[in-house]
């Protein structure tokens, strides 16, 4: 199989993959040796190792090479956080997509929050975003795994996540899937309940993010999820050993 279907193929609902998120290609060949069965950056993780903010702060140029050095230091399928493309009108997105594709990736996640607006809680239109997923498809073809990301759950407080945001996400997972989208990625959601609501409403499969404190794997993979990634955290426990270890023979000075 191609490393596009090799990939694909990781998505089977109940028994998801585990993507420990990487952000260089250090890490990355760590992530191997350790088992991973593909790679995946976070965008948070990628920015802050080269001393930028998340949010598109890091230059497109320097998140295409570290993207295009993460896929050759591997054998593994390579997916990449490309945020929002870097563009909000479909031609330019089409365009970033198709640089991103030619680094060797096989997929990306593509949120639908307004990166870089005043309120960090302003998403995409649903048509908005369905529109842009659709250039993406059109630009990459069928292979390319398009991970939809909605931010409905990541921009509210948990105890707020109710059964109204749950049906808005549905109707996004319903409206993306149409566009052209491979999987759907709904971070911030940790309530188990509306979780597998989300997953037997959407047809695409569906990703978890785990975080301190969320639910175990083994019960997320009992709701139907198949795909679970870690985000920034891998890197934040990275850089918090790396500051332990520091303080500790500065001390000893």
């Amino acid at each position: 199989m191609s490393k596009f279907e090799t990939f694909s193929a990781l998505h089977v609902p109940g028994r998801p993959v585990i993507l420990f998120n990487v952000w260089d290609a250090g890490s990355a060949r760590v992530a191997a040796r350790a088992g991973a069965k593909a790679i995946a950056t976070g965008s948070a993780s990628v920015a802050t190792a080269q001393g930028y903010n998340d949010a598109e702060a890091l230059p497109i140029a320097l998140a295409l090479g570290n993207a295009e050095r993460i896929v050759q230091s591997v054998e593994l399928p390579v997916t990449i956080d490309f945020e929002g493309g870097y563009a909000v009108d479909p031609a330019q997105l089409a365009a970033n997509m198709a640089m991103l594709a030619a680094t060797g990736a096989v997929g990306c996640n593509f949120e639908d929050q307004v990166v870089g607006s005043a309120d960090p809680r302003t998403m995409h239109s649903v048509a908005g975003q369905s529109e842009r997923i659709a250039a993406i498809r059109n630009a990459l073809g069928p292979d390319f795994f398009i991970n939809a990301r909605t931010d409905i759950f990541l921009i509210a407080k948990a105890d707020t996540h109710d059964a109204a945001m749950v049906d808005a996400a549905i109707e996004r997972g319903h409206a993306y899937a149409d566009a052209g989208a491979s999987g759907f990625f709904i971070p911030g959601l940790a309530d188990l309940r509306l979780l597998e609501r989300v997953v037997k409403a959407v047809s695409l499969p569906v990703n978890f993010m785990a975080f301190p404190g969320a639910p175990a794997a083994k019960q997320v993979a009992e709701t139907g999820v198949a795909r679970i990634s870690h985000g920034p955290f891998p890197h934040m426990a990275a850089l918090k050993a790396f500051e332990t270890a520091a303080a500790a023979a500065f001390g000893e000075g």
